[in-house]
């Protein structure tokens, strides 16, 4: 037995959803990869419906739900938690892939009142770097979701198995082609931001931590960091089987699932007679899995010790940096920082602070009208170099080449034909090689 539910169109805080399996079993909430609708579960939920009430949600405009963006992974676990509380679901096991995993692990740190036991698939504290991301943003921004959705099956699944499977191929790429792209673009926002490394010592439910072995996305190293973090986790490494793999290799998933959740589920917490409550009893007897063979964690560095900071005003040079790293992009600012020498380092400092710190992190202006006047100022300076890179800054920020052309066409009026002129070759450029995709 199954029940579909939709947004509602007066209330965009909530989800689209399915549930399968008896009205009265424990629920257990299951998240998608960005990209992937809650189909990609289909073949876990025969065998989960028997002993849960399995609950299955699409991200905003994803498989046909309503488009209204999330700018953030807490946003996003913020409607998966309005959704069941209009359900009447309090206490719940999660399970969630990639984008899914991090909705699980920010409910585990912001909520853990809610989660009974956390199953992360292909998961990270941190997915890559926050460049990445943002540039997938600039690609779907300019040239729609096609090219992202012709590579999605080198990213998702080993070649073997893309080569055996061409209708699984199919359906993967059909299935991220018909996601809305500003859903997507503010999905990629969302990872490109999430960072929650330091905080994984406060997970406090039993963790499944389970990787494919030929992940190149988010592999086993990930894996074992998130091992590492959470106090009561366990790793599994599922062989032959890439980013996707409760598809690639969906009975070893279902398997490792079960094993887990029937095995460690933590009791709610009855708030009116103070005591845990009874922990649900399986509806059937399961067949257990074998124990994953364990994998040896990396020793944790330990602990540096911090300079006392002065109680005042705080040092912009911390904000600075992190508004500079994301505007320009890592790797430019590594760049930067690395080639400083005692000659310039003082320099690299001050424009931290005050370009970075003081100005550009100030709330009056959004990032795409700075990066608007900071395009006409460098035209007008006639600064080549620096408009490069600012123009890489404002695809990232957000604008697209049409609204950075006219941007420049303003330029031609108020600084002169011939600047815009120069100004025009080197954003042709930089548009060409920032938005073309990767073969």
């Amino acid at each position: 037995m199954w029940e579909r539910g939709r947004v509602s169109e007066k209330n965009v805080e909530t989800l689209q959803y399915r549930f399968d399996g008896p009205e009265d079993a424990p629920v257990l909430v299951m998240g998608t990869s960005l990209g992937a609708t809650w189909h990609m579960w289909d073949r876990q939920v025969p065998e989960l419906a028997k002993q849960w009430r399995v609950f299955r949600f699409d991200l905003p405009g994803h498989g046909g739900a309503p488009a209204y963006p999330a700018g953030s992974v807490g946003d996003l676990a913020l409607r998966l938690l309005a959704t069941l509380d209009g359900l009447g679901v309090q206490h719940f096991g999660y399970a969630g892939c990639a984008l899914g995993g991090a909705i699980g692990i920010e409910l585990a740190l912001r909520h853990p009142d809610r989660v009974a036991s956390l199953a992360l698939i292909a998961a990270s504290p941190r997915f890559g770097t926050a460049d990445e991301f943002r540039q997938r943003g600039v690609i779907v921004r300019t040239n729609g979701l096609d090219p992202i959705a012709r590579t999605s099956p080198e990213r998702w699944f080993t070649g073997g198995f893309a080569a055996a499977q061409p209708a699984i191929t199919e359906w993967a790429v059909q299935m991220v082609r018909t996601t809305d792209p500003g859903c997507y673009i503010a999905a990629c926002e969302a990872l490109a931001a999430f960072d929650v490394r330091p905080e994984l010592g406060r997970v406090g439910v039993p963790t499944l931590v389970l990787v494919g072995s030929d992940d190149q996305v988010t592999g086993p190293a990930e894996a074992r960091t998130l091992v590492a973090g959470i106090p009561d986790a366990r790793l599994a490494v599922v062989p032959g089987a890439s980013h996707l793999v409760p598809v690639e290799q969906p009975a070893a998933v279902t398997d490792l699932l079960v094993r887990h959740f029937s095995t460690a589920w933590q009791p709610a917490f009855d708030s009116t007679t103070g005591q845990l409550a009874a922990i649900p009893a399986p509806q059937v007897k399961p067949v257990l899995a074998a124990p994953p063979q364990p994998v040896p964690i990396a020793e944790i560095a330990p602990a540096v010790m911090v300079e006392p900071q002065v109680v005042g005003r705080p040092d912009p040079y911390d904000a600075g940096i992190k508004v500079r790293r994301e505007v320009l992009g890592d790797a430019h600012v590594d760049r930067a920082l690395a080639q400083a020498d005692e000659f310039s380092g003082d320099f690299q400092e001050f424009i931290t602070r005050y370009a970075w710190g003081e100005i550009w992190d100030r709330p009056g202006l959004d990032r795409r009208t700075r990066s608007c006047i900071t395009l006409t100022a460098l035209v007008a300076g006639g600064h080549l170099e620096e408009l490069a890179f600012h123009i890489r800054a404002a695809l990232r920020n957000g604008l697209t080449p049409g609204e950075i052309k006219e941007v420049l066409l303003q330029t031609a009026v108020y600084c002169g034909v011939p600047a815009a002129n120069s100004a025009f070759r080197v954003a042709q450029q930089v548009i060409r090689e920032e938005t073309t995709p990767e073969e």
